[in-house]
């Protein structure tokens, strides 16, 4: 295409099962000017070859491919994808998510509108959809909305976790030139690290009270089948971990440690201050210890 409106990248590695419905997502859609490039980072150039030729034929030209030797990781390839496209508004499709037909014609249609010229995108209402994988087939478990109670997307929610992933999130191209790429060191929670950016450059907000974007996740799958934020959990714990102490040593070295230090002890005399009043209650109403031990997971928890 010589003018397309969107670019949808698409990583992908060894999962041809997956990379075959997303591309059935993307060239489902019911607005056609998209482009979409599939970063193959280190996998069989078979499969996705043989995906791509899958494509019905009014839109396989908008479909192009980078094979790379080697794994390159997440982030790089996120990267790669935005540098080999052209659109103004940019969206990650994970291989193993889907979108509703309507997605890309609603939230072009968003971003193009006169009042919004000074959003940095968009956010769609997130379905999680429940799988297992059964030989060569899906089976759908079931589904719920990702974060029902939210009114919109905003900084301080996500500052506590990411409130919406890639494959609901449509941006502008120019969020890179003001705010940089992707974090390559990140092997995961990329996008959590990049959208606290543009969240903080100013508010989005959702496009719809529907789900338009589809989050599949399959539990007890590992490996190709799995899903990172099930299956590398405790990457995501590590490296959330780093994020955090990076922009705390930051702010440290900017404001000095004054705040973060009487937040720390404000914060842990108030899980104190909770914990013993759970333990009088649960005294008085001569409730067993685990009762205890189990409130207080649950409460450090959340």
């Amino acid at each position: 295409m010589t003018n397309p409106r969107v670019a949808v990248v698409v990583r992908s590695k060894n999962r041809p099962r997956f990379l075959d419905r997303a591309l059935r997502s993307i060239a489902g859609q019911t607005m056609a000017d998209w482009e979409c490039v599939v970063i193959n980072d280190g996998g069989d150039p078979a499969g996705v070859d043989e995906m791509i030729a899958r494509v019905p034929e009014e839109h396989r030209d908008k479909v192009r491919v980078l094979h790379r030797q080697t794994s390159h990781g997440r982030w790089a390839s996120a990267n790669a994808g935005v540098s080999l496209t052209s659109a103004p508004y940019l969206v990650l499709h994970d291989d193993d998510d889907s979108w509703h037909p309507e997605f890309l014609e609603r939230a072009t249609a968003y971003l193009d509108r006169e009042g919004n010229f000074q959003r940095g995108g968009v956010v769609s209402r997130i379905e999680i959809v429940w799988e297992r994988v059964d030989g060569g087939d899906y089976v759908e478990l079931g589904r719920e909305l990702f974060q029902p109670d939210l009114t919109a997307p905003t900084l301080g929610d996500t500052m506590l976790f990411n409130r919406f992933v890639p494959i609901g999130f449509v941006y502008r191209r120019a969020m890179h030139d003001e705010l940089g790429m992707y974090d390559e060191r990140l092997p995961v929670v990329g996008d959590w690290d990049f959208t606290m950016k543009v969240l903080a450059r100013g508010p989005l907000e959702y496009l719809d009270d529907r789900p338009f974007a589809y989050w599949h996740q399959r539990p007890g799958h590992a490996g190709i089948d799995g899903n990172s934020v099930i299956s590398a959990g405790s990457e995501h714990r590590k490296y959330d971990a780093e994020v955090r102490d990076a922009a705390l040593r930051e702010y440290v070295r900017e404001y000095g440690p004054g705040l973060p230090l009487y937040l720390t002890k404000f914060i842990d005399q108030r899980f104190v201050e909770v914990e013993q009043g759970l333990r009088r209650e649960i005294e008085r109403y001569s409730l067993p210890e685990r009762t205890l031990r189990i409130l207080k997971r649950t409460f450090r928890k959340d």
